[in-house]
């Protein structure tokens, strides 16, 4: 829905509003033309039911609005007698056309001193339910958001299991473009597991101003733009979404609208520099360790890292024993019975199930092991465990493929070595080119909504032959801490400035084992309470945060008693 059909749509409300409600403003003292005066027959309708004139951002919120308009229609009916169960009934169901009806066809009268509070206790409750609802939606889109860090694409800076709280106004709080959908969820009804929106009717992009620009570097929250599932490690076919509704990533802007992107070996340079990373980053790559006698994953565990995979040769495999063993298992690395092998993670196998079935499991020795190392502990680690070599995992090889962005076979771009690759700018122009309108199609068609035809060397947007573009507003590069295990914009590209949702300011909760079962959970105490950005080792402030609840409940105790007294 573009702004001009907004407006219109609005304009249709105000219409519909007056024809509805002016005989109800003349009968409690109001001149009737004041309910045709778009916005302040709002502001006359909340002081005839004797609520603040501040609610009416909140009938225009979208989203909120959704709750508050049937607390109006129920609380109109009530200040002109009409306060039974019924008649509340009768306006949630009729969505406030029940107004008609008490507008024209009852004899009413206003009453100002008449009480809008439910009767009843379980209408207390729900009234309750729905304010509650109003603010926690309020905080939700406009203020500040929890996340849940599913996968390990920026480990070592956030793990899995990290819960994060994002701020919307750092940059800029983004308003819900989707008119209908269910409060305080994402795009899918907990329980029911369904849709929990309608794709129509959609309100124009609008962002709030912000705190600050994002810079790079930044770790960033956006909405996918090459969204493809209805939820998380379910393959499916495509799924088109909203904007506000596609699936959420977090990842690090390493580059910003103007800037030139190359990453040569692995490292990301910028403007031919190569980047700069906080301190708190920890770029991880792969590496490959190689010793003739063998490298013990205990001894790489009890020096810290844990970022690997072990082998163990079970010699009374049975099925049994697969069936309770397969959840704990990254694959089978070797199906024969009598030379049974499985790959595990670092925790190895569970001794509660290798005890329970009395297996016997027997940890390989493997001359060569895929080790996730930063470049510091490359560096410290053949210091600690004796390696006959050491060396980072860099695809050299180019080749012409469709798998990288652009997803085009003119490009012979891989994981280590792409680019370089400007990243458009609001307002700039681009010429257009056979082979570089790989790089822009999707902005052009899907990001800003035009009619791109590629037909040979011919190019035309909106049926107009073009030999250029000029972008309507910026885009952003967004990769994984986690090199070679991050599906980031290497490959799916640029990340419009539209689908940024916000900035992850606090872990208020971590904990390891998060995707293995609520029995597996242990709380990452030292990242309880600590901020995502900064310099320096994290600090924890749940102390603090304990203190605080501590004396805020006591002053509450103390004012309880003093009023009691």
């Amino acid at each position: 829905m573009t702004l001009s059909q907004w407006a219109l749509f609005v304009l249709l409300c105000q219409v519909l509003m007056f024809v509805k409600l002016w005989k109800l403003y003349k009968k409690a003292g109001y001149a009737p033309y004041l309910a045709a005066i778009p916005f302040y027959n709002s502001v006359v309708l909340l002081r005839i039911i004797g609520r603040p004139s501040w609610w009416v951002v909140l009938l225009y919120f979208p989203i909120v609005n959704l709750l508050m308009l049937p607390v109006v229609w129920v609380e109109t009916a009530r200040k002109f007698g009409k306060d039974s169960l019924t008649d509340s009934l009768l306006a949630w169901a009729t969505l406030g056309l029940y107004g008609f009806y008490i507008n024209y066809a009852s004899d009413v009268h206003y009453n100002p001193e008449q009480s809008i509070a439910p009767k009843t206790k379980f209408g207390q409750f729900i009234g309750s339910i729905v304010y509650a609802v109003v603010i926690a939606t309020v905080v939700h889109a406009y203020f500040m958001q929890p996340y849940i860090i599913p996968t390990g694409s920026l480990e070592k800076s956030l793990l899995v299991g990290d819960f994060l709280l994002v701020s919307k106004f750092h940059y800029g709080a983004r308003a819900p473009q989707t008119v209908v959908s269910f409060p305080m969820v994402h795009d899918t009804i907990p329980l029911i597991k369904t849709r929990s929106y309608l794709k129509k009717p959609q309100l124009p992009y609008l962002r709030l101003p912000g705190l600050q620009q994002i810079k790079r570097n930044d770790i960033v929250v956006f909405s996918w733009p090459a969204d493809t599932v209805r939820q998380f490690f379910k393959k499916e076919a495509g799924v088109v979404k909203p904007i506000d509704k596609k699936s959420n990533y977090v990842k690090r802007c390493v580059a910003i609208p103007g800037d030139t992107l190359s990453i040569i070996d692995g490292i990301i340079h910028i403007n031919g520099v190569e980047s700069n990373m906080p301190d708190r980053a920890k770029p991880i790559f792969g590496y490959r360790a190689y010793n003739a006698k063998g490298i013990s994953a205990r001894r790489l565990i009890n020096a810290g890292y844990d970022d690997l995979t072990r082998k163990f040769l079970i010699t009374n495999i049975t099925q049994p024993i697969l069936d309770a063993l397969r959840p704990h298992l990254l694959m089978i690395a070797n199906p024969d019975p009598n030379n049974y092998q499985v790959l595990t993670g670092a925790r190895g196998l569970p001794l509660n199930i290798v005890q329970q079935y009395r297996i016997q499991a027997k940890e390989l020795l493997e001359t060569q092991k895929s080790l996730f190392l930063t470049l510091k502990e490359a560096k410290e680690l053949p210091n600690q465990l004796k390696l006959d070599s050491l060396k980072r995992n860099i695809n050299t090889t180019r080749t012409y493929n469709d798998v990288y962005f652009p997803n085009n076979v003119r490009y012979n771009w891989n994981e280590d070595q792409f680019g370089p690759l400007v990243m458009p700018e609001k307002g700039v122009t681009v010429s257009l080119n056979p082979k570089n309108v790989a790089l822009y199609k999707k902005i052009i068609s899907d990001y800003e909504f035009n009619d791109l035809e590629i037909n040979g060397d011919n190019i035309k947007i909106n049926g107009v032959q073009a030999d250029s573009y000029t972008f309507k507003q910026g885009y952003y590069w967004m990769m994984g801490d986690n090199r070679h295990r991050s599906e980031d914009s290497r490959f799916w590209g640029f990340v419009p400035e539209d689908h940024v949702v916000g900035k992850p300011v606090f872990i208020w909760m971590s904990i390891d084992g998060f995707m293995d079962g609520f029995r597996n959970w242990n709380i990452r105490w030292d990242r309880v309470f600590t901020t995502v950005g900064g310099s320096g080792k994290p600090v924890s402030y749940r102390w603090y945060f304990a203190a605080f609840v501590a004396i805020w409940q006591g002053v509450a105790w103390y004012r309880r008693r003093s009023k009691k007294a």
